[in-house]
């Protein structure tokens, strides 16, 4: 696996943490992919990441993580997030209904909207929950498809934090759905962690908070 520069040292240290160093040796493992490390940076990574033309990135992390926050702030009108549908739909609803009622409607009409998406054939940052594994090999295969490559954003926050992030937005999740969410997340991070990609990405960036409030686009190069 090709690596990039993590930055990920010990604060205040210079010296690699044994976490960092452990990472790095992992990673040297495997040639050909990349996996950009940004944690453990205190918010000194790049304002940007740039991808192809054509390309497909998915955003993913606990609920609460950011992952909606970071989209709004930096996807540049490229963002496919089922929030924004879910929001559109409570606008519609009445205060009093409640969400599981109509939950199905959401997710066939964020689907929906994806599926246009997809075959307009633009680059697409797409809001993912990490539980749906058939999203990701949904969009891989679309990636192949468009001789393009499919890129993961994993937002990697602390359970703690996370929930904080979710009474900070009024919306929470259940303890046996949020359960569901640390189990992928921790398969995906386990994976870029031993030196892996989730199968079918060409590319994993890892954020923390700190990484993530610092980045402020993620953009597709143009194709000319």
């Amino acid at each position: 696996m090709r690596i990039q520069h993590t930055g990920a040292y010990a604060t205040g240290t210079g010296i690699p943490s044994q976490r960092a160093r452990a990472r790095t040796r992992a990673r040297t493992r495997r040639r050909g992919r990349i996996l950009r490390d940004l944690r453990e940076r205190g918010g000194r990574g790049p304002r940007a990441l740039t991808f192809a033309a054509g390309d497909l990135v998915v955003v993913s992390g606990l609920p609460g993580s950011g992952k909606s926050t970071l989209m709004k702030r930096a996807a540049d009108g490229r963002g496919i997030d089922s929030q924004d549908v879910r929001e559109r739909w409570e606008a519609r609803m009445p205060r009093l209904l409640p969400y599981a009622v109509y939950r199905p409607l959401v997710r066939i009409a964020h689907y929906a909207g994806l599926r246009r998406a997809l075959r307009s054939g633009a680059s697409v940052i797409v809001h993912d929950c990490g539980t749906q594994s058939w999203v990701r090999g949904w969009l891989a295969r679309e990636a192949r498809r468009r001789g393009a490559a499919l890129h993961l954003v994993l937002l990697d926050v602390d359970p703690d934090t996370a929930r904080d992030g979710q009474r900070d937005r009024g919306r929470g999740v259940s303890a046996y759905a949020f359960a569901r969410h640390r189990r992928a997340v921790g398969r995906l991070l386990r994976t870029a962690e031993s030196g892996g990609l989730p199968h079918g990405c060409a590319s994993a960036t890892l954020l923390d908070r700190d990484a993530a409030d610092a980045l402020r686009k993620i953009g597709f190069r143009d194709a000319s």
